[in-house]
């Protein structure tokens, strides 16, 4: 994500004076940090809440996409704030996933009238992916759940076979295979037909553009964002 995020950065003029990872975390530090307008985080769930805390300590806005973290998500809203600088978190930075997100909360409202139906989701990932459930698919499903009477909550869950069976937790299917950008499948199943929407993903090079956006969006701003102010 670095990588394609800086590609598409100087191509459109911009310049990327520090590049931090695990071999050079030294230069992250508050003398190389002055000049910075906006960073972009994109690393591990043990690592982003204390990089995030060092930005807002220094009162860099922050595009962050690193997911399986946010237990500490409210805890780095407070020190952005009480830093005076601005920060936007989205567990997927793609404008067709984003739109995906609102799609998904539109088809459950009208698929809350039909218990006949049972809802449930599977996303694909390469094997590199650390976290399962995907951070997209978590999102995807709080906004089903959100939006449907019959769903409380949700559960990761191994075979497809337990996908169907109905109850109040809405089962999501995790695959690890190569190569595999993302895909994320949102399925209605009933014992007359089924009805699906599927988002996938061709290359990185969306996430990292909505990233790009959103670093432009949040230049000289303060305050809480997310892809939905870039966007909507």
């Amino acid at each position: 994500m670095g990588r394609a995020i800086e590609e598409i950065a100087l191509s459109k003029g911009y310049t990327v004076p520090l590049k931090i990872t695990a071999d050079n975390l030294e230069d992250f530090n508050t003398e190389n940090l002055k000049d910075i307008d906006v960073a972009i985080e994109f690393t591990t769930p043990d690592t982003a809440f204390d990089n995030l805390k060092r930005l807002f300590e220094n009162k860099i806005p922050t595009v962050c996409g690193t997911t399986a973290w946010l237990d500490k998500k409210a805890d780095a809203e407070k020190i952005c704030l009480d830093h005076g600088t601005a920060f936007l978190y989205a567990s997927n930075f793609s404008v067709g996933v984003n739109l995906f997100f609102e799609l998904n909360k539109q088809l459950a409202k009208l698929m809350t009238g039909y218990p006949e139906y049972t809802a449930s989701l599977e996303e694909i990932h390469h094997t590199a992916k650390l976290d399962a459930p995907s951070g997209t698919a978590v999102t995807l499903a709080e906004g089903l759940i959100e939006n449907h009477t019959a769903y409380t909550d949700h559960k990761l869950v191994e075979g497809a076979d337990k996908l169907k069976t109905k109850s109040a937790i809405l089962k999501i299917s995790a695959k690890r295979e190569d190569p595999a950008p993302g895909t994320h499948a949102i399925s209605y199943d009933a014992e007359i037909d089924s009805i699906q929407i599927i988002h996938t993903a061709h290359s990185r090079k969306g996430f990292a553009n909505g990233a790009l956006l959103a670093a432009e969006f949040l230049f000289d701003k303060k305050g809480i964002f997310s892809m939905k102010d870039v966007l909507f």
